[in-house]
């Protein structure tokens, strides 16, 4: 009995290495198999990645990105009082001042093929020398394309977009930021439009004696509800002028009360969807919807505190918040309709991997791996602002010969208890 009982506990015995072995073989064949797809599978997934960056790219180089919005000469004016002579913007601006989203070696990492440079003063100029400060603005707009030629290219109309993209340069339009600047003056508005102002941001953050801004939103008595007979007497000479008429910064009513008196169609040139962050610079659904009637665009303004608000707001904004805004517009409005004015420069908090004008490329990349068309990046790239250009410059064409100038003047009572006017005009 003690014999059996050590040959039985003596054969167990053997077994146990043999049973560890084949472990150890399974163990070992299964760590082959999964470094072997490791091996395949993540230069697969960094080919795929490369792949949708190389397109991205290649419809960038076919298409010319044109933003709507970006602030690079007000920080010129900010912080240099638009003493640009001494000044290299082909340098690397981010060591001389903070928050530094634009230069021309950034810009030409991004691909941009045309920018709308806004010419902006702040509100608090408005009634005082506001008129001035603007042309100051289009000033070193000028100034700085003059001084830069192999770089930038003046465009004032839909073709010259084209053209300065096919020279390999950055067509360079101007948008007037805020009404304000006009001081409630037709004559001024038609001599921006001479200077070479192609678009009006109708209000920038202040109500003006014609319009409604932003802020009014949401107020139980606002202060013109709206556009005033006189605000809508300047949209109809915009149309006339051939001005693109910009409706970021006003309040829902004006936005709606422009819709219904424009001709031509409109531009949301750096605003975002109301529906994923409701704050009253975006745009609402009802506006959006209105957006396939008169065949306008929004452009989606990539600042944090308008794409990442409100009870969805997540901890960390990043580029997947202005890939939802493009997406949500895209989906509401229509592809047709939605293009990109990321407001660069003119504000401080800008989504990770859209950090500065270098960043274009990431989202056009993410908007690919989320099954957008190249048809369709291509209309958001550029080709819906394009065509919205040219529809307002067709409409120009017709009320340039039936339509006088607008003459008429801004009513005397709105006006009459603000400074630094010596005559009604």
């Amino acid at each position: 009995r003690t014999m059996a009982t050590y040959q039985r506990t003596g054969d167990a015995g053997a077994a146990g290495p043999i049973s560890r072995n084949r472990l150890l073989l399974v163990l070992l064949l299964v760590l082959l198999i999964v470094a072997v797809v490791i091996a395949v599978a993540v230069p697969l997934s960094l080919h795929k990645r490369d792949a949708d960056m190389d397109r991205a790219r290649r419809l960038m180089a076919e298409v010319p990105l044109v933003d709507g919005h970006n602030d690079w000469p007000w920080r010129m004016q900010d912080v240099y009082n638009n003493r640009i002579d001494q000044l290299n913007l082909a340098q690397d601006m981010r060591p001389l001042y903070n928050e530094s989203h634009t230069d021309i070696p950034r810009l030409r990492e991004g691909m941009v093929g045309a920018q709308f440079w806004a010419a902006y003063v702040t509100c608090d100029a408005q009634y005082k020398d506001s008129l001035r400060r603007h042309l100051g603005q289009v000033d070193v707009i000028k100034r700085f394309v003059e001084k830069y030629p192999d770089v930038f290219q003046f465009v004032t109309t839909a073709d010259g977009i084209w053209e300065a993209f096919r020279a390999g340069k950055i067509g360079s339009l101007i948008g007037m930021e805020g009404g304000h600047a006009l001081d409630s003056s037709m004559a001024s508005l038609r001599m921006f439009y001479d200077l070479g102002v192609r678009y009006m941001t109708v209000t920038h953050s202040c109500t003006t004696p014609w319009a409604d801004d932003w802020h009014e939103t949401g107020k139980e008595v606002p202060e013109h509800n709206g556009l005033t007979d006189y605000g809508k007497l300047v949209i109809k000479e915009m149309n006339r002028l051939g001005m693109l008429v910009d409706l970021a910064h006003v309040s829902f009513k004006t936005m709606h009360d422009a819709l219904d008196v424009t001709e031509a169609p409109v531009i949301f040139s750096h605003s975002s969807a109301y529906a994923l962050c409701d704050h009253h610079r975006n745009v609402p659904d009802d506006v959006l919807a209105r957006m396939k009637e008169n065949k306008g665009v929004v452009m989606v303004n990539f600042y944090n505190d308008y794409i990442n608000c409100g009870p969805n707001k997540t901890p960390v904004t990043n580029i997947g918040h202005a890939a939802d805004h493009c997406d949500y517009i895209k989906r509401v409005a229509g592809e047709d309709y939605v293009g990109i004015g990321a407001d660069y420069d003119g504000v401080m908090r800008v989504p990770v991997g859209l950090e500065d004008v270098s960043k274009y490329p990431n989202l056009i990349k993410e908007l690919i791996v989320r099954g957008w068309t190249d048809d369709q990046i291509k209309k958001l790239l550029g080709l819906n602002l394009i065509r919205v250009f040219k529809k307002t410059e067709e409409v120009s064409r017709k009320l340039r010969s039936t339509t006088e100038p607008q003459e008429d003047l801004v009513p005397e009572d709105a006006v009459a208890d603000q400074t630094c006017r010596t005559y009604r005009i």
